[in-house]
């Protein structure tokens, strides 16, 4: 199920054994290499350990309520586990970071992305427009399979595919279809 990242932010923690919620996730836990979310810092007041992060392969179902996991002792401190805390000491943040095409041409700022609940892989990015170009598109939709680069300050999408120029044809004010090949002509072998 795609969802929108943002419904993950502030979104109950809640414990299968006692039903109740433990905490709230307050920000995720970006892998900058391949844009999946391996981890959501949470904040509560029954929460013995700060930070404390919540890992997505101890999130047991994603419903309604929130995320349901079996117990508190799912919370772990960042140096628990060594590849998150990796990624946690690189305090990669994907809101408001720069967009650019591969000419380096500015495109935006992210201000949000959607996420696939099957695997917590970003699916694509949503892009607010520089101010002048808000006035045709105010915003732009990236699909992760269009990144070719992210870097510590800015994400590198594909550039746009330039237009081929029609070509004139014999007669004025037509042109060549450019998806229909022109045929070839058939040479026959004479014996």
């Amino acid at each position: 199920m795609l969802l929108a990242g943002s419904r993950l932010i502030n979104a109950p923690v809640m414990g299968l054994q006692t039903g109740t919620e433990l905490a709230r996730t307050s920000k995720p836990i970006i892998n900058p290499a391949n844009l999946e979310i391996i981890a959501y810092e949470v904040t509560g007041h029954l929460l013995n350990q700060h930070p404390s992060l919540l890992r997505i392969a101890d999130v047991r179902e994603f419903s309604d309520i929130g995320l349901i996991v079996d117990s508190s002792d799912e919370f772990v401190k960042p140096d628990d586990i060594i590849k998150i805390n990796d990624i946690y000491q690189l305090h990669f943040d994907i809101i408001d970071m720069q967009v650019l095409d591969e000419k380096k041409r500015k495109l935006g700022k992210v201000n949000g992305y959607t996420i696939n609940t099957a695997d917590f892989f970003i699916q694509q990015l949503s892009v607010r427009r520089p101010f002048f170009k808000r006035f045709s598109d105010t915003e732009l939709l990236v699909h992760r399979t269009q990144i070719t680069h992210i870097s510590n300050n800015a994400i590198i999408v594909h550039s746009e595919r330039e237009t081929p120029e029609l070509q004139a044809h014999e007669t004025p004010g037509s042109y060549v279809n450019p998806f229909r090949k022109k045929a070839q002509p058939q040479h026959i072998e004479r014996r």
